[in-house]
């Protein structure tokens, strides 16, 4: 029994030492989001994150390929699909309705996954190192609608008219990001109905959902 008594303890060290069995990629985007949010994204080290989640840093890139991966996977997995909804949309389907309909559906959010939501989008707002690895993700969302709309109009992608309405529609989308996270008083879907509305309506004031506002949200009397 003395004999065994070494071995078994190897063995506890290494399990202790180890990958936490119950490891998973959500718990160290969680664990991520929540130092990014106490100390700044710039200024959490990738080790810091596989520290207290009790892994290697290896073990943190076989799950992201960088540590901005952490903030932009939601984001990527919106592009998936919206990509998905706009391949099913039937041809009858007005084009920039089938494109309000997708993006609207690809951002229902439960209650409980909104102040997680928000603070992603606050700290892609904030760090300047993330400007760089924004154009990329923000192109291949642009580019989802882009291709939509060459499909239904017969012209390539990169061409005018569907760069346009994917370039606009994008700016809609980021408009309503921005004023639902900083006013907190409503459902995303709601503020991105309204805007993409107003897009397609060609931002006429009569199809407005929103009263007017002045630049720092007051509604105006």
């Amino acid at each position: 029994m003395d004999n065994l008594q070494p071995a078994e303890t190897a063995a506890q060290t290494a399990v202790r030492r180890g990958r936490p069995p119950g490891t998973s990629r959500r718990e160290l985007e969680l664990i991520a989001l929540r130092l990014f949010s106490e100390q700044g994204f710039d200024e959490t080290p990738i080790e810091q994150i596989a520290a207290e989640a009790g892994v290697s840093r290896r073990t943190f890139f076989r799950y992201f390929d960088c540590k901005a991966g952490v903030l932009w996977g939601e984001f990527d997995s919106e592009i998936t699909v919206i990509r998905e909804a706009l391949d099913k949309v039937p041809d009858a389907v007005p084009m920039m309705d089938a494109i309000r309909q997708a993006v609207v559906a690809a951002n229902h959010y439960r209650a409980e996954d909104v102040p997680e939501l928000r603070a992603r989008m606050n700290l892609i707002a904030s760090a300047p190192s993330l400007q760089s690895s924004a154009a990329v993700h923000y192109d291949a969302w642009e580019h989802v609608v882009s291709e939509f709309v060459a499909v239904r109009t017969g012209q390539p992608a990169w061409s005018l008219y569907p760069l346009t309405v994917g370039r606009s529609t994008l700016a809609a989308c980021r408009a309503a990001y921005e004023r639902w996270s900083a006013r907190a008083d409503g459902d995303l879907t709601v503020y991105l109905d309204a805007a993409l509305s107003a897009l397609s309506a060609g931002f006429d004031t009569a199809a407005m959902d929103f009263p007017v506002q002045d630049l720092d949200g007051t509604p105006r009397t």
